[in-house]
């Protein structure tokens, strides 16, 4: 008889989880409980969020809550978690590239409401609002990206500066200031994306190898493949950082690409402005970035025994070297009194580690020109020797002789 009441309390028990979370797979019921401990005095608001969201939508709340940041389980309401998680279906039954989205990217790389650490904004019915109209025609997930990366300056009006308030800045700080870092940027841009049904992620490095720096960026999921883009875009998977990331050292974590994910991984994203901060989970992409330089250094076999030299432009020598201080120039590149090479030094409002670049052969003296301030056109020798060279130019400058490096 006591065997025949303890298989009764054990069905009793088993139907008690089941009914708990009902329409949500086995996989995620444990992982309820933990969050719902970790809520706190909010879980009320929690175990509404999974209780009212409709059946076809159970399993991307329970996901999306499994994996969320204490900080959120403790804050977030149910309100803000149902209308999330709506307009984000919305978006992926809306849209012609939402159907080829397997549930486990469009859970980890749509549904989320936040990239980092970044303040948890109410942005999503409002991103729709501005970029669903300008992809509601598009019949491709590349051609959607393409839209999307051509049009969010004008759509947001933010633009990349040193002097934005803070690195880790949520959507509507961005947008409120008109500056973002090139973090607060990615936001943008990985928000922009996930409002339309796009999986977008997180990447970035916390320091470069070959030089001083950080720099994070947004990588794009499509029929199958992760592609890097970033706000000001050059393409998918191009850009002026690429020889950057492709000199990684893979035995140095801090030197390492990283790409973030919802739902933990095997490291955690390093952000530079608070390295304690473990819940922006990632994983270590370092050799697919590795893999892309060397396919771009075969396509330019011919730059054997030619040297990169950088050049960057300020408005005059007393300017502190900071974003708003940067000047976009044609700059020409003549040998022998031929133009071999021309380009664009980086505007204010690009990455301060975005420089101008040419491959020019050693042992050679070049002619640099460009239109000063005044409009007059200044010309430099540049002597180039056997390591790469940085010049630093100067829209002020008067015409006259000058040699790189200095004699």
């Amino acid at each position: 008889m006591k065997y025949f009441f303890l298989n009764i309390s054990v069905l009793l028990l088993l139907m008690g989880c089941s009914a708990k979370y009902q329409g949500i797979d086995q996989q995620y019921h444990s992982l309820l409980d933990r969050a719902l401990t970790k809520a706190g005095d909010n879980r009320q608001d929690i175990e509404a969020a999974l209780e009212d969201i409709p059946t076809e939508m159970k399993n991307g709340m329970a996901f999306l809550i499994a994996y969320m940041p204490e900080r959120d389980l403790r804050t977030l309401s149910s309100a803000y978690l149902l209308e999330n998680v709506q307009l984000a279906y919305q978006a992926k039954n809306e849209f012609l590239w939402g159907k080829s989205i397997p549930d486990s990217i469009f859970y980890n790389d749509v549904l989320p409401y936040a990239l980092m650490n970044e303040r948890r904004d109410d942005w999503r019915k409002d991103f729709y609002q501005r970029f669903a109209p300008i992809v509601k025609d598009c019949k491709s997930l590349e051609e959607a990206i393409q839209v999307i990366n051509d049009t969010i300056i004008d759509i947001v009006e933010v633009k990349y500066s040193t002097e934005r308030e803070k690195p880790d800045q949520s959507p509507y700080e961005s947008i409120d200031q008109g500056l973002a870092s090139c973090s607060g940027l990615s936001v943008l841009l990985a928000d922009a994306f996930r409002a339309v049904g796009i999986p977008a992620r997180l990447a970035g490095t916390p320091n470069w190898t070959l030089k001083e720096g950080n720099h994070n960026w947004n990588e794009v999921w499509v029929n199958g493949k992760w592609y890097f883009t970033e706000y000001y875009p050059s393409g998918l998977d191009k850009g002026w950082f690429l020889a950057d990331a492709g000199a990684a050292n893979t035995e140095d974590p801090k030197n390492w690409i990283y790409a973030s994910s919802w739902k933990p991984a095997e490291h955690a994203f390093p952000l530079v402005w608070d390295y304690s901060i473990k819940y922006v989970h990632a994983h270590n992409v370092t050799d697919r970035y590795i893999k892309l330089w060397k396919k771009e250094q075969a396509s330019h076999a011919d730059q054997e025994g030619k040297v990169a030299v950088r050049i960057k432009m300020f408005k005059d020598k007393t300017c502190s070297l900071i974003s708003n201080n940067r000047v976009e120039s044609e700059i020409t590149v003549s040998l022998d009194r031929k133009i071999i090479e021309n380009g664009k030094t980086a505007g204010p409002l690009k990455d301060m580690n975005d420089i101008l670049q040419f491959y020019l052969e050693e042992e050679k003296d070049y002619q640099i020109t460009f239109m000063n301030d005044k409009g007059i056109p200044v010309t430099h020798t540049l002597e180039v020797e056997k390591e790469p060279m940085e010049v630093t130019l100067y829209h002020s400058e008067k015409p006259g002789k000058t040699h790189f490096p200095s004699k």
